[in-house]
């Protein structure tokens, strides 16, 4: 469980600056803000089926403190906390949060979540009106991060909830969200974004392809489509290790790491501990066989897992089921181990056993170590059956956004060790087909690859610094991202160690010849 919280924790959700200069917040502003900030007034004016305000408050204290535990929330600016519930057609309780700075940009901005929960995302709200956006947030009706919404308690798919968090929650809080809004601010927004990684990625996504007028921009990061395909990739490599009966211990993992990322990092004509284009690595593992390791000897079994496990699942035929780990990303996500006593044990990623155990079997007990090849094979195409029509958000029909005007930034880190980015740079290509090629689709959405980020955050290579400033700029002044600013920070000390810039798919960047190559500015996108 502490795996799967610190993972939902990782939304990707960056600062932005602020699209639309705002007055500044004088006294009589703040006066008048804060009394439009009452429950009875933001009940009485807004006018929406099955929704009630809970409470609505003024907050200026500059300090909001996370309900269920986490870091307190600082240097917030004044803003309207409007928490409202919402039922949808099966009587679930939906919670969705507004936050409305008295100091506003003119837009709006809905926030998505992470793994199985939708929000709410009580530190990407912070993000947004720190930089005076209106923002919404919602749960999509549940609080549990395990998955196991997706049952009721006879074991039948709860349909409902499943609909909420594949799609409906998140268009239902866009509409809210708006329409409080424009009660607060007595006008509507005058654009509107959504910002999200990972599910969150999946949802920015999803809006564009079902609900294509709810936003007029969409940032996507590292985004959770492909969803059936890809969450059962994510046990392959345990899968791996348990045939191999070798569960690779975190210093042999490391040992593959290093290796490769020394063989590998200099493709782009660069030595800094960055494999620039994985696909283009074919370091075999095999290299590394009779290597000594603080626990073990690298044997030719531990290579071949290795090489399994960069290769992705194939089924019992041969055929190619989906995408694998990129060489250079952390084994720790999807093929991780615990160590004690000498005994390593495997330690699978918790969404790709709920989602076999609970969604696809409707068996939340289910014992993964049972899984065989063959199983694995009928499982895969069972979530793909029974399950892509609801959540698999793969649709490259963008055709309706497209004509709304929409733009749509997608990044995804090429150390991704969660999601695999080859699934991101597939459906982008299948974008690229069905919008007519590349020069048509790159004026409206674009994909920004991030040697070495990891997922929705730097890794050895840095993540985008402010995705959604470079949104901004395309939708209000129509200027497209050739490429987005990329910053690598030391945690301990704030000081920008790296900065690159990411191009445009499929360009990519090229050192200069000159000058630090840490530096961005001896960068060109080629």
């Amino acid at each position: 469980m502490t795996l799967l919280i610190g993972i939902l924790t990782l939304f990707g959700l960056l600062p932005a600056t602020a699209p639309d200069a705002a007055a500044q917040t004088t006294p009589g502003r703040l006066s008048q803000a804060a009394s439009a900030c009452s429950t009875a007034t933001i009940d009485t004016e807004l006018h929406l089926p099955n929704v009630t305000v809970r409470s609505a408050q003024a907050d200026t204290s500059g300090n909001f403190t996370v309900p269920g535990g986490g870091p307190p929330l600082t240097g917030l600016p004044s803003f309207c906390d409007v928490s409202l519930a919402q039922t949808d057609q099966a009587g679930n309780k939906i919670t969705i949060e507004v936050w409305l700075p008295f100091s506003w940009n003119s837009s709006f901005q809905g926030v998505g979540g992470g793994g199985y929960s939708c929000g709410v995302s009580w530190f990407a709200l912070a993000a947004a009106i720190k930089q005076q956006y209106a923002a919404a947030s919602t749960d999509c009706g549940h609080s549990d991060f395990t998955g196991a919404f997706a049952l009721n308690p006879d074991r039948t798919l709860n349909e409902p909830l499943i609909v909420d968090f594949a799609s409906v929650g998140i268009h239902d809080m866009t509409v809210t969200g708006k329409a409080v809004t424009t009660v607060f601010y007595t006008r509507q927004a005058k654009f509107s974004y959504f910002n999200g990684c990972s599910t969150g990625g999946r949802e920015g996504l999803m809006e564009a392809q079902q609900y294509p007028a709810d936003y007029n921009g969409i940032v996507s990061g590292a985004p959770a489509i492909n969803w059936t395909r890809f969450i059962p990739a994510e046990i392959w490599p345990q899968l791996v290790m348990k045939d191999s009966n070798d569960f690779l211990p975190a210093c042999k993992q490391t040992a593959f790491t290093e290796s490769v990322i020394n063989a590998c990092d200099a493709l782009d004509g660069v030595s800094d501990g960055i494999i620039a284009d994985p696909a283009r690595c074919d370091w075999n593992p095999l290299n590394l066989v009779g290597l000594q390791t603080p626990c073990g000897t690298i044997t030719r079994t531990d290579a071949e897992v290795v090489a399994k496990i960069w290769a992705g699942p194939v089924s019992t035929t041969g055929q190619k089921l989906w995408f694998g780990l990129e060489p250079g990303a952390p084994f720790a996500g999807l093929a991780g181990t615990t160590t004690a006593n000498g005994t390593t044990t495997a330690a699978p990623f918790p969404i790709a056993v709920s989602w076999l155990g609970t969604w696809v079997q409707q068996n939340p007990s289910w014992d993964w170590h049972a899984l065989t090849d063959q199983r694995f094979d009928q499982l895969f195409g069972q979530s793909i059956a029974e399950f892509s029509d609801v959540i698999a958000t793969d649709s490259p029909n963008l055709s309706a956004f497209e004509r709304t005007g929409g733009k749509i930034i997608i990044w995804h880190g090429l150390a991704d060790q969660l999601i695999f980015p080859q699934g991101t740079i597939n459906y982008y290509q299948r974008v690229q087909q069905a919008m007519g090629g590349t020069a048509k689709t790159d004026e409206f959405a674009r994909l920004f690859l991030a040697p070495g980020a990891t997922h929705c955050g730097s890794g050895v290579g840095p993540a985008p610094t402010d995705p959604l400033h470079a949104l901004v700029s395309w939708v209000t002044r129509g200027k497209a991202p050739a490429q987005l600013a990329a910053d690598l920070v030391d945690p301990a000390t704030g000081v920008t160690t790296m900065s690159r810039i990411l191009c445009t798919y499929p360009a990519t960047a090229k050192y200069t010849g000159h000058g630090s190559t840490n530096d961005a500015k001896n960068y060109r996108c080629t």
